[in-house]
């Protein structure tokens, strides 16, 4: 037996070692396409909640610390989850890596990548008793980590699929109730601007009765960073009973509102106990919106186009300073 450093001796749960694993993914990193060559880390946070118990034990030690398990051997894992060598493999499949030896390579090279990108500490939790100027730092790095994480593991082939069915479709209705509401009705005035029939709903009542009429040739989009806001996952559910195509917009490929999705898309924020990381959801869910718009936009160029600029002519005159056309207006010179 290794001498363990740095990690506690416990004793070792052998019963937690026949929990069911999750349903194994063709993709290798669990539903939405994940690319497995993404950040392991990135597919541990999202594939979490799916986990079994003792799966999310050893996902916790490697979240942790993943320098210290890089370098660790797969017994003093096992002991730092309170779990067995078997569970530790098995939870390395459901992330989708092939075994222990290559969980470390891919955390060594995660850890060398992180440290390239910035020399302090920025992708910690906010504390108490940072300053102004720290916050400022780790607010704006979580951010900015949101956003390239989440284009690091983006299925584009999934996106392109998603794409596709939003240019043809009749109808497109988006769902989503709290901060995912700004970002349902982003998407919703986006495609309305370039002449695409959307509409975007909150309330949970009209989201149900608006999934009843919707029909085949429509699609209805549920935003839920969780992917278990019951009233989204409902609505979703509702329209694909009624023939639409339905896609789901998540942070967790394994989520409930998965289950009722044709398409998933996810994005790769995350949540901090001050909630910077609610922020960084909304901009990584903002930035697979500006994708879709803009491929929607790209099949329909010329329409685009046109549409783009009898909107900004119709709203330009209500702007100060700025003439319909969009030109601002020059300068009145006094006597």
């Amino acid at each position: 037996m290794p001498t363990v450093s740095k990690f506690p001796t416990v004793s070792v749960d052998e019963s937690d070692s026949v929990q069911p694993a999750p349903p194994s993914d063709p993709e290798g990193a669990g539903g939405g396409g994940r690319d497995a060559d993404s950040s392991p880390l990135v597919r541990i946070r999202s594939l979490l909640p799916g986990l079994a118990r003792a799966e999310q034990r050893v996902a916790k030690v490697v979240l942790d610390d993943p320098s210290a398990v890089a370098r660790r051997s797969i017994t003093e894992v096992a002991l730092a989850a309170n779990t067995s060598e078997t569970t530790v493999t098995r939870f390395c499949k459901a992330i989708g890596v092939g075994g222990y030896p290559q969980l470390r390579i891919a955390l060594a090279a995660d850890t060398a990548r992180t440290a390239a990108r910035s020399s302090r500490d920025l992708g910690g939790d906010i504390s108490p008793e940072d300053d102004v100027a720290a916050v400022v730092s780790k607010v704006s790095f979580a951010d900015a980590r949101a956003v390239e994480e989440t284009a690091e593991q983006l299925d584009v082939a999934e996106l392109e699929r998603v794409i596709d069915v939003l240019a043809a479709a009749g109808r497109v209705d988006v769902y989503g109730v709290g901060a995912s509401a700004f970002v349902a009705a982003d998407l919703q005035q986006k495609l309305h601007r370039i002449g695409r029939v959307s509409f975007s709903w909150s309330d949970t009542h009209i989201m149900l009765t608006s999934a009843a009429v919707l029909s085949e040739g429509d699609v209805a989009v549920g935003i839920s960073h969780t992917g278990a806001t019951t009233d989204t996952v409902e609505a979703l559910r509702v329209a694909r009973e009624h023939g639409a195509t339905t896609v789901a917009l998540t942070n967790f490929p394994r989520s409930p509102i998965t289950e009722v999705a044709d398409h998933v898309l996810t994005t790769a924020a995350r949540e901090t106990t001050f909630r910077s990381g609610a922020t960084a959801s909304r901009i990584a869910q903002l930035t697979v919106i500006d994708c879709l718009f803009i491929g929607v936009a790209q099949r329909h160029l010329d329409e685009s186009v046109n549409a783009l600029d009898a909107t900004r002519e119709a709203v330009g005159g209500h702007r100060l300073g700025v003439r319909p056309d969009g030109r601002r207006k020059p300068r009145e010179t006094g006597k």
